[in-house]
């Protein structure tokens, strides 16, 4: 399978396969058209806390966010992760989308490691 990432505001192509967006929120101004998402996994996105924790936090704290998500990953939010990787099993091409502006500094970076730990 090949898994990638891509930005909620880039144009969607035929070529992303099966899009899910892994954000909480919906990102701001994009139209359910545009965004053409297949699965919201809203459920493997950071708590409200650590996401209002890392919007307040700089690029130099990255290390201690991303260690903070991935224990989220492992326990608080581990059945809906598992969930994920069954569901993207049975896919070819999935892309992961995400709306922050940092394509480096982002959840969904974690959140594509979890998942390739899984599949």
């Amino acid at each position: 399978m090949d898994l990638r990432r891509k930005r909620a505001y880039d144009t969607a192509e035929t070529s992303d396969g099966w899009r899910v967006l892994v954000d909480r929120l919906w990102p701001r101004g994009l139209s359910k058209e545009r965004a053409a998402i297949d699965l919201w996994a809203k459920d493997t996105a950071p708590s409200p806390d650590l996401r209002k924790a890392w919007h307040a936090a700089s690029d130099a704290e990255w290390d201690a966010y991303a260690d903070r998500y991935r224990a989220e990953l492992a326990h608080e939010t581990a059945p809906a992760l598992a969930a994920l990787a069954d569901e993207l099993r049975t896919r070819q091409v999935v892309t992961l989308v995400y709306a922050a502006h940092d394509p480096v500094h982002n959840h969904a970076v974690v959140l594509e490691d979890a998942l390739r730990e899984l599949l």
